[in-house]
């Protein structure tokens, strides 16, 4: 059996980015929460080709949001699986952030941003926190 050496510093990128998952989780679910309470707090100003309700982006929010914590928390744990879960989610944060634009442009921006991060810290360090 080969054993390798882990990378302290890859850890904590795979640290840093279960982190980030686990609070664009909570950020994900709190946006959506406010526009199932409140449907008057996302505007739109312009046209945009994708249109949907607040209320239909307060669940697709929440539902995402919750995902992205748990994956989050499985990251810290190791497990292999939660690796291919927070990349696919992030993919998915990615696009109905992309989507979420018009609502609120910068939030989204920055939460892409933390997405971006949160895929390449798990593909190109996943392997320095998995459990054996």
């Amino acid at each position: 059996m080969v054993t390798r050496e882990r990378s302290g510093t890859a850890v904590g990128f795979i640290t840093l980015a279960a982190i980030f998952l686990m609070t664009i989780g909570v950020l994900h679910a709190i946006a959506g929460f406010v526009g199932l309470v409140n449907n008057d707090f996302y505007v739109v100003t312009q046209k945009y080709a994708f249109e949907f309700s607040t209320t239909s982006w307060g669940w697709i929010h929440i539902l995402v949001g919750a995902i992205m914590f748990f994956a989050g928390m499985a990251l810290f744990r190791g497990a292999v699986w939660a690796r291919t879960v927070a990349v696919i989610v992030a993919l998915i944060s990615i696009l109905s952030n992309f989507v979420w634009l018009p609502h609120y442009p910068w939030w989204a921006l920055l939460l892409i941003s933390l997405d971006v991060f949160v895929i390449w810290a798990v593909t190109a360090h996943g392997r320095d926190i998995t459990v054996e």
